[in-house]
């Protein structure tokens, strides 16, 4: 038997409070996510290790995965893209709905070889984007060291790299404790916000890095791509 979401029983003036409510105990949620209502997955800030397997039988890819603070999260993401050199490749990740009724299908848009730089100076103009929309993911990485920064719609970070020392430095400098036993919001049931102003900054941000609709990677299948990326093939 499914079982009943948590939002089902809450009458829309409850519904109202739990999405104003973003803060628990000494961490902040940003806008674009809120968890169950039941309080069954209390958000922590912390990061754990972990392994990445899209098909049991590929081989495992290690991965850090955190949580940060609101006050925290961007900055903490821009120090983790130092670490992969000058030039990067980015996939910004969008479920925004691209027309009237087609539910806000998740989609892929594909930048290769652009400066770090030049991608930072952009990305800081476009803060209140990345961390507040419940939409908007992105992802960034080195096909050829093979490590990527992926800050997603739920505002997790994950640092997938076989070298993972630099990057759990950089961790403990902003305060983000290793707890392994840490649950990320993602793991319980949740919800995500949006809403039109964000997905009209979400296309001006892909018209600032050159991107569009139609955007795909040279081999036109972005998941060939990154497994590329991820197993070295």
């Amino acid at each position: 038997m499914r079982k009943r979401s948590s939002f089902a029983h809450l009458s829309d003036t409850e519904f109202e409070q739990h999405l104003a409510q973003s803060r628990y105990g000494d961490f902040e949620l940003t806008d674009a996510i809120r968890p169950a209502s039941d309080h069954s997955n209390i958000p922590t800030e912390g990061w754990r290790a972990d392994i990445y397997q899209e098909k049991t039988d590929d081989p495992a890819l290690p991965v850090l995965l955190a949580a940060a603070s609101r006050e925290k999260l961007f900055d903490l993401f821009m120090d983790l893209l130092d670490p992969l050199g000058d030039e990067v490749d980015v996939v910004l990740e969008t479920s925004h709905a691209q027309k009237e009724g087609d539910g806000g299908a998740h989609k892929d848009l594909y930048r290769e070889e652009i400066d770090l730089p030049i991608l930072c100076s952009t990305l800081y103009d476009y803060e209140d984007l990345l961390v507040n929309d419940g939409c908007t993911g992105i992802a960034v990485f080195n096909p050829r060291t093979r490590e990527e920064i992926q800050f997603d719609a739920h505002k997790i970070l994950m640092i997938y790299a076989v070298a993972r020392e630099k990057y759990e430095k950089i961790l403990a400098a902003h305060g983000i404790p290793h707890t392994q036993d840490m649950t990320l919001i993602t793991e319980g049931e949740h919800i995500h916000t949006s809403d039109e102003e964000h997905k009209e900054k979400f296309d001006q941000l892909c018209t600032k890095l050159g991107m569009d609709y139609t955007s795909k990677p040279p081999d036109d299948d972005i998941d060939n791509l990154m497994d590329r990326l991820t197993y070295g093939e």
